[in-house]
């Protein structure tokens, strides 16, 4: 069945005129936006203004034990999924019936949680749908879960989204948290009109340019972002860009939050350019070079702190001044990209700093 079929008989007359007359004055048709909206000819090696942005509604936040959960719905739309260093290209099927979208956060702290998230759809007549969201970026949201949906047509729904332990390691603040799987219920509502006849904006003069829009501000929901450098604690060694992504490092000798010892302890801190959207899901190794000598070689622990967020980090016994760290990606951010984002944070070499 196609998009058009679909939309007449799974919700009657669900204003299926409003939307087309909506897409039509963008400058496309109906079908075309949801199986293949248009997307940037000759797109830059790093993050772009897509050809359009889509819009995202709010079903419900509720927070369980101390975790905020948020159910969000938007368009069905294309992505790219990452594997290794990897891509590949999701279309829209014709049974997709939204892109179901989920954040999860510390309600304390407003950390944003990265983690394996799930959902279950359920109706009256018993479950319609099931999916591990994937972990994704966008240029609106940022961070968050989704995926592209098939219910059963408009009517009432319960998702049953289950938040899974936290793998990373924590700083003391955080020693004990996260360590639980936790299960938040929602009631939601579909139609079809509601969902389609959210806003989308044609980016017509920016398309194309390096650059992205504003994050979207959503009540109660914290923004995905690292800290500013200036809020990095330590001594700042520098800043570096690998295919885009942005890295500050620091070297912190006085607080014991982060190995509970008093040794040098060494925070990478990467971030999306323009917006520092967090990018968790990289695999980092570093390294200390002295007098053209490798005096230290290890991997970097993916870490939550409620200050930081989602960092990189190590204790560093054998640093001094003069050394050279350098900051190797192993694997790129296995975030799945919405369209602005896919040619960027993927072939990424090392970064140099110095002590």
């Amino acid at each position: 069945m196609d998009r058009r079929r679909f939309l007449k008989t799974a919700g009657g007359l669900v204003g299926v005129a409003g939307v087309s007359g909506c897409l039509r004055r963008l400058g496309f048709e109906t079908q075309s936006a949801w199986r293949d909206p248009p997307l940037v000819e000759d797109r830059p090696d790093g993050v772009y203004h897509p050809a359009i942005v889509e819009g995202m509604g709010m079903y419900e936040t509720t927070t369980i034990d101390g975790i905020g959960v948020a159910l969000m719905h938007s368009f069905p739309h294309r992505f790219w999924r990452v594997t290794g260093t990897n891509k590949t290209k999701v279309v829209v099927s014709s049974d997709d019936s939204l892109h179901l979208m989920a954040s999860a956060w510390d309600a304390e702290s407003g950390t944003v949680l990265p983690t394996a998230v799930s959902v279950d759809v359920r109706n009256e007549e018993g479950r319609v749908s099931t999916t591990n969201l994937w972990s994704m970026l966008s240029p609106n949201m940022g961070f968050h879960y989704g995926d592209n949906v098939a219910l059963s047509g408009s009517g009432e729904y319960e998702a049953t989204v289950r938040i899974a332990p936290v793998q990373a390691a924590r700083t003391r603040p955080f020693k004990g948290r996260f360590t639980e799987m936790r299960t938040a219920q929602f009631q939601f509502t579909f139609e079809p009109a509601e969902t389609y006849d959210l806003p989308i904006r044609r980016l017509s003069k920016k398309a194309g340019t390096r650059g992205t829009v504003d994050l979207m501000q959503m009540d109660g929901v914290p923004a995905p972002v690292a800290p500013p450098k200036e809020q990095l604690p330590g001594r700042l060694l520098g800043e570096a860009s690998a295919d885009d992504a942005l890295f500050y490092v620091t070297l912190v000798t006085d607080e014991q939050r982060f190995s509970g010892t008093d040794s040098p302890y060494l925070v990478v801190s990467p971030r999306t350019p323009y917006n520092r959207v967090l990018l968790p899901g990289m695999s980092l190794s570093m390294a200390v070079e002295r007098d053209g000598q490798t005096v230290m070689g290890t991997g970097l622990d993916g870490t939550l702190d409620p200050d930081l967020g989602y960092y990189y980090g190590t204790t560093v016994d054998r640093v001094e001044r003069g050394d050279t760290v350098t900051i190797k990606i192993e694997t790129p951010p296995q975030l799945s990209r919405h369209d602005g984002y896919e040619t960027a944070f993927m072939d990424m070499s090392a970064v140099h700093f110095s002590v």
